[in-house]
């Protein structure tokens, strides 16, 4: 608006009257409440969120018409009363004593306005529309909504005080499965440790200050133990840095999430744990593959290829997911069929799900070994095994 002047106001502990009992009344005294104001309701009726504010002393209400001594002491003063000869009268009586004044439904004449606020993390956006409160508040929306996936930065141009690691599931490998709040702290990132299996493409996203590093582990090959991956976190987050480690799937289903969650700890380094997809279900899922299904699977099993496989269910109803078993397919087949399990149990090998190479092998424990061989199948892969790998378009075998 011309002649205005955007502003904050530190209304804790001082006295703000609202003049009006209605709902926008009602939303206005909540508000400054939250930022500790004093308030004065005047109105000789309130509606019932007000009235249970009022019970708890949380507001002072003069059950009246409005007075022009009830300005007095005031820094601040709301008009909401829906009557524009009462709301004139506050917006003068205002004026005259250099009172800033909110005028609902009338912001020409007011000399204050409230813009629509919103709160990520430790920032707030305030967005004014110019008089016009439903596009402030699509403003707001659409701003707090790019803060929160981490299409907004978000970084501190300060260290964190005391250092901070967060454990982030980056999903099966599409980026578009990672989850909004891990989005956000990679925007607040300073550093970012990630995995091979992670969904590196949002990297390139990073501002380019921002340390990265690979501790990407390949099968049966790992050049960075984990604990050197634990003293990289502690060692950055202590010199007051926000640390990301992004993993693929979920950072506790063989994520190694909950070591690297000890280490911090015990280094007395503050970590937060955000979910991931987990490549055991959601890969599973990309090839049409439900983990259970009414009538076929109420129930299934995630193991790693390195796993004895002796002492899992063997029929064909509980659902087996193996992760990290491509080189052991052999050595997993037959110990199943051994164990037990129907030799002619649907097999599903999901190589690179979600991504555009995304290729699926389908057998039965009896035949999949070959069939892996036969087309050269490589990890990432998921094995799922059971009745539910009938249900994928891939099947039958051809």
């Amino acid at each position: 608006m011309t002649g205005s002047f955007p502003l904050t106001l530190r209304v804790a502990d001082r006295l703000v009257v609202v003049v009006g009992g209605g709902h926008v009344a009602t939303r206005r005294t909540l508000t400054l409440l939250t930022a500790g104001a004093r308030v004065v309701v005047v109105s000789p009726t309130v509606t019932d969120s007000l009235a249970s504010s009022i019970s708890r002393g949380d507001v002072e209400w003069r059950e009246r018409a409005y007075e022009s001594s009830d300005l007095d002491g005031a820094w601040l003063v709301q008009t909401a009363t829906g009557d524009p000869a009462v709301d004139g009268r506050v917006a003068d009586d205002a004026e005259a004593r250099q009172i800033w004044c909110l005028k609902g439904g009338d912001p020409d004449h007011a000399t204050a306005w409230m813009p629509a606020v919103a709160s990520v993390d430790d920032v707030t956006v305030a967005v004014s529309g110019g008089g016009d409160a439903r596009r402030a508040t699509s403003l707001r929306d659409a701003v707090a909504a790019a803060l929160q996936s981490g299409d907004l930065p978000l970084r501190h141009g300060t260290h964190h005080p005391g250092g901070f690691v967060a454990l982030v599931g980056g999903g099966p490998g599409d980026p578009g499965l990672l989850t909004a709040r891990g989005r956000r702290l990679l925007a607040e990132a300073d550093v970012v440790v990630f995995d091979r299996l992670a969904p590196q493409s949002v990297l390139a996203e990073l501002a380019p200050d921002v340390e990265v590093i690979d501790v990407g582990k390949m099968p049966d090959n790992h050049p960075i133990p984990q604990e050197e991956i634990n003293e990289i976190l502690i060692d950055r987050a202590k010199q007051g840095k926000i640390v990301v480690r992004l993993k693929g799937g979920d950072p506790y289903v063989f994520g190694r999430g909950g070591e690297e969650l000890i280490a911090c700890r015990e280094a007395g380094i503050e970590v937060e744990v955000v979910p991931g997809v987990t490549s055991a279900i959601a890969v599973a899922a990309a090839a049409g593959i439900p983990v259970t299904h009414r009538g076929v699977a109420n129930g299934f099993s995630v193991v790693t290829g390195h796993t004895d496989l002796i002492e899992l269910p063997t029929e064909r109803s509980h659902t087996l997911v193996l992760l990290m078993g491509v080189g052991r397919l052999r050595e997993a087949a037959e110990q199943l069929i051994g164990a037990g399990h129907d030799p002619e149990t649907p097999v599903a090998l999901v190589e690179n799900g979600y991504a555009d190479n995304q290729r699926v092998t389908v057998g039965t424990l009896s035949t999949i070994t070959e069939r892996a061989e036969a087309v050269g199948v490589k990890p990432p892969a998921v094995t799922i095994i059971g009745d539910v790998v009938s249900l994928s378009p891939a099947w039958p075998p051809a």
